[in-house]
Order: C-alpha cells, then sequence, then structure tokens
C-alpha cells in the first residue's frame, strides 16, 4: 500500500488549502494537517510552504509527488492485475463523474449495464464540471470522468491521468421557430454573426465554447443574456431575445417554439468529449468493461447526429 500521507500531499497540491483538501478527502482540516507534519517530519524536509493564502509544494515537495507518481500508476496497475486472477469480495464500487449532458446520456446507460452484467457492484455517478472531474481522479472519489475538452483541464501529457477522445458532439445553432435561419437545411456560423446572443456566465465550459467557436468562425458574439440551464436558454430563444449553441448530445426541454439549425463548416463546429482515468487503471476489470460501454454509447449518439 502507499503511504496515505503521500496521496494526502497530492491532493492538497491540487485544491490548494487544507480546508479543501479535508473536503475533497471526507477528513478533518487538523486530520489533514497532522498527517502533511508527520510527512515532513519523517522525510526530513518541509514538503508546503504558505504563498499568500494558499499552499504550495517547494521543489522537495514537487520533487517528491512527480517521483511518486510511478509509485500510483503501479498501484493501479497492481490492483487491476489482482482483479483480473481471481472473483472479488463483498460488493464492488464503480465510480462515474461527468458534465451535465454526459451525466444525462451517457452515463446512466452505462451503470445500467454494468450493473446488469454484475449484480454485486453498485455503480455512483457524480454530475460535475470538467475541472472537478479531475480532482475527483485525484482524491479517488471517482474512477471513469467524462469531460468536454476545455480549459483548464490537465494538458494530456499530464503523467496522473490516461485520457483518450471519446467522440465529437456537433453543435447545432437554436433559433425561434419564426428566424429568418429557422428554415434553412444547413447554415454556417458566421451567417448569426449580427445575431443577439445567449450563453453561459463567464468562466464556465459552455461560454468558452460557444466563445471558441464563434471566434473560428470570424466573430465575437454579442451576449444579450446569460443561462446556466438549457431550460432557460430554450425559454428565451424561444421568446426570440437571441439565439444560443445547442450540443446534439443536450436534450431540451419540450414545449419551446424552437428550432435546431444543423451547422457546417470544415470542420464542422463541435465540442469534443473525452474520458479520463488515473494512469494505470484503465485496465482494472470495471473500469475497462465501463469504457467500452462508453466508447459503444458514445459512436451510437454519433451515427444519431449525422
Amino acid at each position: 500500500m502507499i503511504d496515505r500521507r503521500l496521496h494526502v500531499l497530492r491532493v492538497l497540491a491540487e485544491v490548494g488549502t487544507v480546508t479543501a483538501a479535508a473536503e475533497r478527502l471526507g477528513y478533518t482540516p487538523s486530520a489533514v494537517s497532522h498527517q502533511l507534519r508527520t510527512l515532513s517530519k519523517d522525510l526530513g524536509v518541509t514538503v508546503l510552504e504558505q504563498r499568500g493564502r494558499m499552499l504550495a509544494l517547494t521543489p522537495a515537495g514537487q520533487m517528491l509527488l512527480d517521483r511518486t507518481q510511478e509509485l500510483f500508476t503501479r498501484w493501479e496497475e497492481i490492483r487491476g492485475e489482482l482483479a483480473s486472477i481471481g472473483p472479488a469480495t463483498g460488493t464492488r464500487t464503480l465510480r462515474l463523474c461527468g458534465f451535465s449532458t454526459a451525466a444525462a446520456s451517457l452515463l446512466p446507460l452505462t451503470a445500467d449495464r454494468v450493473m446488469g452484467a454484475h449484480p454485486d457492484c453498485t455503480v455512483r455517478i457524480n454530475e460535475a464540471d470538467p475541472q472537478e472531474c479531475f480532482d475527483l481522479l485525484v482524491a479517488d472519489q471517482a474512477d471513469i470522468a467524462v469531460v468536454v475538452a476545455t480549459d483548464p483541464l490537465p494538458p494530456r501529457s499530464d503523467t496522473r491521468f490516461e485520457q483518450s477522445a471519446l467522440f465529437s458532439d456537433r453543435l447545432d445553432l437554436l433559433v425561434p421557430s419564426r428566424h429568418r435561419l429557422a428554415g434553412r437545411e444547413s447554415v454556417a456560423l458566421g451567417e448569426a454573426a449580427e445575431e443577439r446572443w445567449i450563453l453561459d456566465r463567464p468562466g464556465t465550459p459552455y461560454h468558452r465554447l460557444v466563445r471558441t467557436a464563434c471566434a473560428a468562425a470570424g466573430f465575437f458574439p454579442e451576449v444579450a443574456h446569460e443561462s446556466h440551464e438549457w431550460e432557460t436558454g430554450a425559454a428565451l430563444v424561444s421568446a426570440g431575445l437571441g439565439v444560443a449553441l445547442a450540443p446534439r448530445l443536450a436534450h431540451l426541454p419540450e414545449g419551446y417554439d424552437v428550432v435546431r439549425v444543423p451547422l457546417r463548416g470544415d470542420p464542422v463546429p463541435s465540442r469534443k468529449i473525452l474520458t479520463g482515468v488515473r494512469s494505470g487503471s484503465a485496465d482494472q476489470p470495471l473500469i475497462a468493461e465501463a469504457l467500452t460501454i462508453l466508447a459503444e454509447a458514445a459512436a451510437a449518439a454519433a451515427r444519431r447526429a449525422v
């Protein structure tokens, strides 16, 4: 077993405060502080230092985490090898996390199929923003994350994770049924450059997605309204207060007078969906099976989107 204090240090390095680390790990702040103090004492080096209101790794602490990543990866591989040798004992748990539309469209199917194949298995789903999903992986609070490829995610070179492309989720222009573009078979995004737009709040993945897509089409959207929920966005579009972009994976609420108009382009505006797991864990039987199911569900979703 890996020294639990290394795991605590790893989480604190990610979140920056003892309080946040304690909340993520399910510990008390005093327990986190005690483990970090004893780790520094046993190693004979200072692993953390105060920087403003945050704690940061010292050079020694950074080197420690860099070198022990190999241990974390190997431990995940060992767990997979042990699970493949013989039948599991007790109840197994698979923990999935993902952004809202994935949590609604892909994760329930995955959970149902895994539990159907393994009656002794419990699956838990946690809806979370992409960055939080990776925090959950680091804290060992999730096994698989399904995220949109957007800033600020860890780079694909981050050795703590294995990230894989799942599929490209095409975007549609959402307009009122009486809109000048509503009857078109497809449109270029640039044709909506002079429209008033409905976006999520600044800093959110959807806000960045729309801004990036519009910039690639040669314009910056005039933001008329901000909406975090699809139902609110659909209501605003239905009332003629603006247009929006809607991914194919997103299920829009019924009862609103809106039309999805497919976008065209080279490439077609889309968002890239990724899976992330802890490095070394992808061959653990339950995780491997869930990744296969996710890939099948994503392929089916991509076919429906054509």
